[in-house]
């Protein structure tokens, strides 16, 4: 594989102005073609096989205007802050805006405020419901916003019209915006003190760039085929600038070392893309292999959304191991030129060059190599106060709480929160999430009044059930087999209680009935145990399709093992991080959220105030933070195993290892972590998770994890971190990507010259019929 690389990486050096052009002019042709013809989103959590996905469709069946279709009825929350809606003067405004209402295309019925259940106690605070049909379902917010300006009629005389359970297109799609802007700059600050020139600096940032492009583009254009969540884009763009950025700058830290020795640059960009193109290669394939686990995850929205936020990562590896050779072949030794004064290393002899810490070949004198040596010479106190720091960073995750993010925690000042506020003030907290329970009838009845005596039955029980705060008149289908009850809970959505009520409702039995329960709350809930129950499988795919691709890297099992181990341990910090901010409510605030409305809260826990995660969301994390930290892990143990070969010393080789990519993973790291957080400022939580627990999770790895734990187990392991026995040593294909030199020659010089060296996937040092003896710490 790595002389393939080199291949395409000195031909795509050759012709570096057609690669350029080809790949500014694909990620504009695609960039464009979204903008002009991209679908939106849509978050369909439907789970096909639950119980409330058959509510869902037996919902569809004959049940009057708005239930046909998803999103088939809208509410216009209406709030007069002074006198009341039933006043003469306000109720002619309202029937007013609801005659406009009616004229807006596929409206087919407009239910009055001033019904039975569409008043508060207040008289301040109403409902006018809208049933649609005909209507595209992906365009609802479009929709929505024209329910909103038919309502003007009513704002004109005072009254508040906001529309709920569907925002305008402005609140509901994540777009990109100064949180984008911020990381890029953070990017451009690190690179600027990583190689003190700007060329270099621009380089990483111009690639990631084009390559969130064309990744944007793609994406825009996939919601023809398939329901794209709105938060694909974001996370995309989150995971794409992290790791196009990274990707670049190994690759240009090598080249410009190679330049410092003296290479000629056509052969220096063949040899970088031959080595740490390899390993960008594998990297990348890493986060592939988990974001594509989430496959078997058994939750659509979730699956969806890990194969599309994949595509970035497809695009970064792309442009890393083609137009990052291209520029690098265009700009020559002017990759050095517009030096920044007082930044990044100083120019010094190609010796000290190489020993800057920028993936040279020794690290000698650095602070990360000092480190190695450090840690080299104490593994089991090194691993002891590191196992005892991460545990400790890991036991807040114990009290993670999850459940369901409604708008309560919607950003002040959008529709979605407003029209929340407003109905749980009006009509309780449990309106906002209301349930839908549909039962199949066994035998026909008619709708008539008072109802049958099965669907009295089935009411009773349900206003008995615990949690149910009111009950609204059944509704009978038109063939009379179906009967469909709406359930107003005590509790809002994101209340875990709400939950317990759609499972204590399940539990009803009526003779004759059989009982389903849909809604926003109860199709969460059947996601959060679909997924209770895969966790294991896609965490089990996940780690052993990464043990294998690291096997075929290193063709070391043990190596393989620990490094997936590894990942999990760093994954536990991150939730250890993410329930002090959310669960315990130590940062809430800090990033940005603001607490729903509640009358009982007290002036602590207004402050300190916890946040429910969405159940998906700690197996998305698993996934995407698995195949981030495993690139670390690739481009460390790269480095140990090319010294190993070379010096044939197992204690040596980590602290070279560790001081030749300390600097560069550290800029790396700081890079991504930079980027994460600028998007914590983004006004969706979903999106403030993420930020928050991909920053926590990269911060650790790169530290604690890297610096210290993997160095000290490697130490302590000796020899046997390379063992391989012969039978599987012959099974695995030869695709090593640490078993050669800088120059990617035929067995001649640099690191792959030592025992195992040389081209074409060297052997491993140690073999099963030789000593299996630890280093001594």
């Amino acid at each position: 594989m790595t002389t393939l690389l080199g291949r395409l990486g000195g031909w795509c050096a050759r012709h570096g102005k057609t690669v350029l052009a080809l790949w500014v002019a694909t990620a504009a042709a695609l960039i464009s073609a979204a903008m002009v013809f991209g679908a939106p989103t849509s978050n369909d959590v439907s789970i096909p096989g639950t119980d409330a996905q058959r509510a869902h469709e037996l919902m569809r069946e004959g049940f009057g205007p708005g239930y046909s279709t998803p999103g088939g009825i809208v509410q216009i929350v209406l709030y007069t802050p002074e006198g009341k809606l039933t006043d003469e003067e306000r109720k002619r405004a309202v029937e007013r805006a609801m005659e406009r209402i009616e004229q807006v295309p596929h409206v087919v019925q407009v239910e009055t405020p001033y019904r039975y259940g569409g008043m508060a106690a207040s008289m301040q605070i109403g409902l006018i419901t809208v049933r649609l049909e005909g209507h595209d379902s992906t365009r609802l917010a479009e929709i929505s916003e024209q329910l909103s300006r038919a309502a003007e009629p009513a704002r004109q005389a005072g009254i508040e019209a906001v529309p709920a359970d569907a925002s305008t297109p402005a609140d509901k799609e994540i777009k990109t915006g100064p949180s984008e802007a911020i990381g890029v700059l953070c990017a451009l600050i690190v690179l600027l003190f990583a190689f003190g020139t700007l060329v270099a600096a621009v380089i990483p940032i111009f690639t990631a760039l084009v390559s969130i492009a064309a990744g944007l583009g793609t994406i825009g254009l996939l919601g023809h085929v398939v329901d794209v969540p709105k938060q694909a884009s974001i996370m995309a763009t989150m995971i794409g600038l992290g790791v196009g950025i990274d990707y670049a700058l190994f690759l240009l830290s090598r080249h410009r070392r190679l330049l410092a020795d003296g290479v000629p640059v056509h052969e220096s960009v063949r040899r970088t893309v031959a080595s740490s193109g390899g390993a960008v290669v594998f990297a990348g394939g890493t986060v592939i292999i988990a974001l594509s686990a989430l496959l078997l995850a058994g939750f659509p929205l979730l699956r969806t959304l890990g194969w599309i936020t994949g595509i970035s990562v497809v695009y970064a590896v792309l442009t890393s191991i083609t137009l990052v050779p291209a520029l690098l072949g265009i700009l020559g030794h002017r990759i050095n030129a517009l030096r920044v004064p007082f930044v990044g290393p100083r120019r010094r002899t190609a010796r000290h060059a190489a020993a800057t810490g920028m993936d040279g070949t020794t690290g000698g004198g650095t602070g990360w190599a000092d480190l190695g040596n450090w840690v080299a010479k104490r593994p089991w106190r090194v691993l002891v106060t590191t196992a005892v720091v991460l545990a400790a960073m890991t036991a807040p995750a114990l009290g993670l709480k999850l459940g369901t993010l409604d708008d309560g925690y919607a950003d002040k000042g959008t529709d979605a929160r407003r029209a929340y506020e407003l109905m749980s003030a009006g009509f309780g907290p449990g309106s906002t999430g209301a349930m839908i329970v549909v039962a199949e009838l066994d035998h026909r009845i008619a709708d008539t009044d008072p109802p049958a005596l099965v669907v009295q039955t089935l009411q009773r029980r349900i206003e008995q059930t615990d949690g149910v705060a009111h009950v609204m008149p059944a509704k009978v289908n038109v063939s009379g087999r179906s009967v469909l009850i709406q359930v107003v809970p005590e509790y809002a959505p994101s209340d875990p209680r709400a939950a317990d009520v759609v499972r204590a409702v399940r539990k009803i039995e009526v003779p004759g009935a059989d009982v389903h329960v849909g809604g926003e709350v109860a199709g969460l809930t059947d996601a959060v145990d679909r997924i209770t129950e895969r966790t294991p499988l896609v965490i089990g795919v996940v780690v052993l399709l990464s043990a294998v691709l690291l096997l075929a890297a290193f063709r070391a099992p043990l190596v393989a093992l620990k490094a997936a181990v590894m990942n999990l341990i760093s994954l536990g910090a991150a939730f250890g991080a993410l329930a002090l901010v959310f669960s315990y409510g130590l940062g809430t605030r800090l990033v940005g959220l603001d607490p729903p409305p509640s009358a009982d809260a007290s002036y602590v826990e207004v402050i300190f105030f916890s946040v429910p995660i969405d159940g998906y969301i700690p197996l998305m994390l698993f996934a995407v933070l698995f195949g981030l930290s495993m690139d670390y892990e690739v481009f460390l143990l790269t480095s140990v195993r090319q010294s190993y070969l070379r010096t044939g010393d197992n204690r040596v080789a980590v602290a070279e290892g560790l001081g030749s990519t300390g600097r560069v993973i550290t800029s790396a790291a700081l890079i991504m972590v930079a980027v994460f957080v600028a998007f914590i400022a983004y006004p969706d939580p979903l999106v403030k998770v993420f930020g928050v627990g991909l920053a926590a999770a990269i911060a650790v790895d790169a530290t604690i994890i890297r610096g210290f734990l993997v160095p000290s187990t490697m130490v302590l392991l000796g020899r046997l971190n390379w063992w391989c026995p012969r039978w599987l040593d012959r099974l695995i294909p030869p695709l090593s990507i640490a078993d050669h030199g800088d120059d990617g020659g035929t067995g001649s010089g640099g690191p792959g010259d030592g025992p195992g060296g040389g081209d074409g996937g060297a052997p491993p040092a140690v073999r099963k019929d030789e000593p299996l003896v630890p280093a001594a710490p």
